[in-house]
């Protein structure tokens, strides 16, 4: 047999009869410019000069929705601050950390060090002693000069979540460091203490969602960087982007939905991209995302769901008594308390993957939770029955 790896490969090559190179529609590409972030850019900078004239810059807070270039600016004035500082000779670091990765106050402190040549192991190690191994580089680097470190913590609100505020508290306390948190969440301080926001003290920028216009302007660049002259039809971008802007103007899905529609027209044999490839690309992302959160939740919530599958399919109008009950039946001695399917229900219409109503029920009656399922029927029954 041969291998495996080199047919794919040469499958994969032939692809560029659409694809120039895929990487511009990855959304953690960086291009030379940040079309319609110019402006936030510009206020990252302003807040970050100091640092070339060695004086820790102020701490400062990015928010706004998912795709709203919130990472992707904070990294583009990352690379300009590190040119001027390489020009000026002066030493300044910027260390990007993902929260997602690195989950708690040790394992960050830890990550910092290593990449700022301070050899420690991600465990074993009590919190003073990392902590004061951290703040040693700052009185001793082997280049002899005033280090100025900013750290980028993107998606804090997931670390702070579960670790709590000790790192934000750890690094304002530390001199020469400054911090960048991205958060989605306008009321991210509701998660820290008043002595951290005091420390904190941060200047905040907001990035608002892109329009339609926008999100074309962003994808007509890196079609540019991505595709073959002539394969998008004149439709497929405004239709991309008109479709990314009811998704709260997310850049993200935009660009994977014109990513998905160069793939499926590759695999159509394909010359063209066209609007029917977005159309099928939209529910080729849409089938994905919702079978995946399906799949990572907790077994009752699964449970919850099959309950309220059972109920639409039966035509039942699903007040949250009527769901409890159902539940119960699948749950058996399984089943968790009627306050506590409350919880599932938010986290699950969070998820985008129900819709609650109140309604009243007159005078007298009361005040009812009606729950409508917000994903296809099909698709749902299909996932669970794989569980």
């Amino acid at each position: 047999m041969s291998n495996i790896f080199d047919e794919i490969e040469h499958t994969d090559s032939s692809s560029k009869i659409i694809f120039k190179d895929k990487k511009p529609l990855d959304h953690r590409f960086l291009p030379d410019k940040l079309v319609h972030r110019e402006e936030q850019i510009r206020q990252i900078a302003k807040y970050w000069v100091d640092a070339l004239n060695e004086v820790t810059p102020s701490n400062v807070t990015l928010y706004g929705k998912t795709g709203t270039g919130k990472t992707a600016a904070s990294k583009f004035a990352r690379e300009q601050l590190i040119d001027a500082a390489n020009n000026k000779n002066v030493f300044v670091k910027v260390e990007y950390i993902r929260c997602t990765d690195y989950t708690t106050e040790y394992q960050v402190i830890a990550q910092l060090c290593q990449k700022l040549g301070r050899d420690v192991p991600n465990r074993g190690w009590t919190k003073g002693e990392i902590v004061n191994t951290f703040r040693d580089i700052f009185k001793t680097n082997a280049f002899g000069k005033k280090l100025i470190l900013i750290v980028i913590l993107d998606e804090i609100d997931i670390l702070l979540d579960k670790d709590g505020d000790g790192i934000l508290y750890t690094l304002t306390r530390t001199d020469n460091v400054s911090v960048l948190s991205i958060s989605n969440y306008l009321d991210f301080k509701n998660l820290i203490k008043s002595r951290v926001t005091s420390s904190l003290n941060d200047k905040e920028i907001v990035f608002p969602p892109y329009g339609a216009d926008q999100l074309s302007d962003i994808l007509t660049e890196r079609a540019l960087l991505a595709f073959n002259d002539d394969v998008l039809e004149d439709d497929v971008i405004p239709l991309c982007s008109a479709m990314a802007a009811k998704e709260e103007g997310d850049a993200r899905y935009a660009l994977d939905l014109l990513k998905n529609a160069g793939e499926l027209a590759f695999d159509e044999d394909s010359v063209k991209v066209t609007s029917e490839h977005v159309k099928m690309a939209k529910d080729r992302i849409e089938h994905n995302k919702v079978t995946e959160i399906i799949q990572t939740l907790p077994l009752q919530q699964q449970r919850l769901l099959e309950a309220i599958l059972n109920l639409t399919k039966n035509g039942e109008e699903i007040s949250s008594g009527k769901l409890y009950d159902e539940y119960k039946e699948l749950s058996k001695k399984d089943a968790v308390t009627y306050r506590r399917i409350f919880d599932f229900i938010n986290e699950l219409e969070l998820l985008g993957i129900i819709s609650t109503n109140t309604i009243s029920r007159g005078r007298g009656k009361g005040r009812t939770n009606i729950i409508k399922l917000q994903c296809d029927e099909d698709l749902l029954e299909t996932t669970l029955f794989s569980i």
